[in-house]
């Protein structure tokens, strides 16, 4: 075991404050932030801070940096779930159902029409299909009235195509704090055109960034041209491949 990593064992193996090693009646706890102390109580914690924030502020960019770089398993469209194969990045290949906000690929839905099966019920979640523009809207309220987050998003979307930026806004707002990725690459775009919103380069990164980490290729490949705009080109490098393993083709021109 090397210097560092028996300091490391032995910073981790006792309160970081007050010294205290684990043992059965004494349980210790992580720092909220970081991965390198740990302490016995909140109190000691808080006595701690002035002498590890700096340390512990460093180790959390590293934590970031190193997650922000991970390949992820795939794209933020995932899988069809009919068919159980990953969606084309191209989302006029795909249909999104309104009463259960599923995106079903077109071959599915080709398949569907010919399979003979009941038509006025929906593929996947066996809702009755609505027959009219108002049963439409009735379902995609419901979604967004149960926090549903992609029925969110594609409100925003058409609120968003119709030029209503302050609305689209306060959609993808809503929809991202719920997880959603697709809202958080909108919100971006939003913040570098100041659409709807102040420009704001700080905001517009941050919300890059957590679609990057979701598996959105076109938000990872504006961070490369970001980091190359910046004089990183390793860095623009790194982010390029990733969004390339994904099929993004701007990023695969960049790579040559």
């Amino acid at each position: 075991m090397s210097q560092d990593n028996a300091n490391a064992a032995v910073d981790t193996s006792c309160c970081a404050s007050c010294g205290i090693p684990e043992v059965d009646d004494t349980k210790l706890m992580e720092c909220n932030a970081c991965d390198l102390v740990r302490y016995c109580s909140i109190a000691c914690q808080r006595d701690h801070i002035p002498k590890h924030l700096r340390k512990c502020t460093k180790r959390v960019a590293e934590l970031r940096e190193e997650l922000l770089f991970k390949q992820p398993a795939s794209t933020h469209r995932e899988d069809c779930p009919i068919c159980m194969l990953p969606h084309h990045l191209d989302t006029k290949k795909c249909t999104m159902l309104n009463c259960c906000s599923k995106m079903i690929c077109d071959g599915c839905c080709h398949a569907y029409l010919f399979s003979g099966a009941e038509k006025h019920r929906c593929l996947f979640c066996r809702t009755f299909l609505p027959s009219g523009d108002e049963q439409i809207a009735k379902q995609r309220l419901k979604r967004i009235e149960l926090n549903d987050p992609v029925a969110i998003t594609s409100e925003g979307l058409g609120l968003d195509k119709n030029g209503d930026y302050v609305k689209a806004f306060e959609c993808y707002t809503k929809a991202a704090a719920l997880g959603d990725i697709e809202a958080h690459h909108r919100l971006a775009m939003l913040y570098h055109w100041g659409q709807g919103v102040e420009k704001d380069k700080r905001k517009e990164m941050y919300h890059f960034k957590e679609a990057a980490v979701g598996g959105h290729p076109t938000a990872r490949h504006n961070l490369g041209c970001d980091e190359l705009n910046n004089g990183n080109p390793e860095k623009a490098a790194k982010h390029w491949i990733i969004a390339a393993t994904h099929g993004n083709d701007d990023s695969i021109k960049g790579l040559m």
